[in-house]
Formats: C-alpha cells, sequence, structure tokens
C-alpha cells in the first residue's frame, strides 16, 4: 500500500559536505552563525541550551523573551517524527555527521507544518559541542 503523504526526508551525510547541504557561509566548524536569518539554531551539547532566530520562535509559536527549551519543543513534533529526530540527531552527533530530516510539528496556536531541519555538529578536540543548523517551513511540499 503507498503512503497518502510524502515519506519523510531523512538522511545523514558527512561533515565535509556542509558547503553543500547548507547555504554558503551559515555553518562552518568552529564559526558561530549570526542567529538572526530565517530558522537558524543552535544546541549546546554539554548544557543542551538552545540559541535561536527570530524566525525559529515564528515557527514553534513561541514569543520571543521566552528561553526555548528541548523538554518544551520536543513534544511539539508528531510522535514519529520525534522518534526519528532523536535517532538521527543522536547518530549525528556519535558518528560526526551532518543530517537532514523533515519532522511534523503542532506548535500551540499555530497551523500544524512540516519543517526540514538541515544540521551538523560543530567539533572540538574531535568530540561534538555544539549541533547548528537551519529550520525551513516545508509545508507546501506535504499538501
Amino acid at each position: 500500500m503507498l503512503p497518502t503523504e510524502p515519506l519523510q526526508l531523512y538522511h545523514s551525510w558527512p561533515l565535509f559536505e556542509r558547503g553543500v547541504r547548507l547555504p554558503q557561509g551559515i555553518l562552518c566548524n568552529g564559526y558561530t552563525p549570526d542567529l538572526s536569518g530565517d530558522g537558524q539554531f543552535r544546541c549546546d551539547l554539554r548544557s543542551h541550551a538552545l540559541a535561536w532566530s527570530d524566525s525559529t520562535y515564528a515557527l514553534f509559536g513561541l514569543p520571543l523573551w521566552v528561553t526555548p527549551r528541548r523538554e518544551v519543543t520536543l513534544p511539539m513534533y508528531a510522535p514519529e517524527s520525534r522518534s526519528a529526530l532523536q535517532r538521527l540527531r543522536a547518530h549525528a552527533i556519535r558518528h560526526r555527521r551532518g543530517f537532514t530530516i523533515d519532522t511534523e510539528i503542532d506548535a500551540p496556536g499555530e497551523p500544524k507544518r512540516w519543517l526540514r531541519i538541515t544540521a551538523m555538529p560543530e567539533m572540538q578536540d574531535g568530540r561534538s559541542v555544539t549541533l547548528t543548523g537551519l529550520h525551513q517551513d516545508v509545508t507546501h511540499e506535504y499538501r
């Protein structure tokens, strides 16, 4: 039986492909992006602290004054999307790879939507210390 909607994009890629996978200059190893651009985010893997652009706040329906926290945002993902995202994210961090995945979210006060997450770990002394990437609204691709 064929699915009634597109299958999720779910892909892991080597860090040397970052220039192909992400907009040029947005993400480079050791470079902290300007979070004023659309959909950008950063997660400190030691403290789990999140930093978001204004556009990312809007995608999740959160006011700018709220400190984003994973335990608040993860429940917004549809269960299948959340499970796939957590597995792929852990794989990317453990194996030092970037990833791309489409996820369905249901943010409070916002219509259900699909987000494409493209992210990669930043390395320090051979260890993943930060996850940096982009959230893009791709709902139009799922209608």
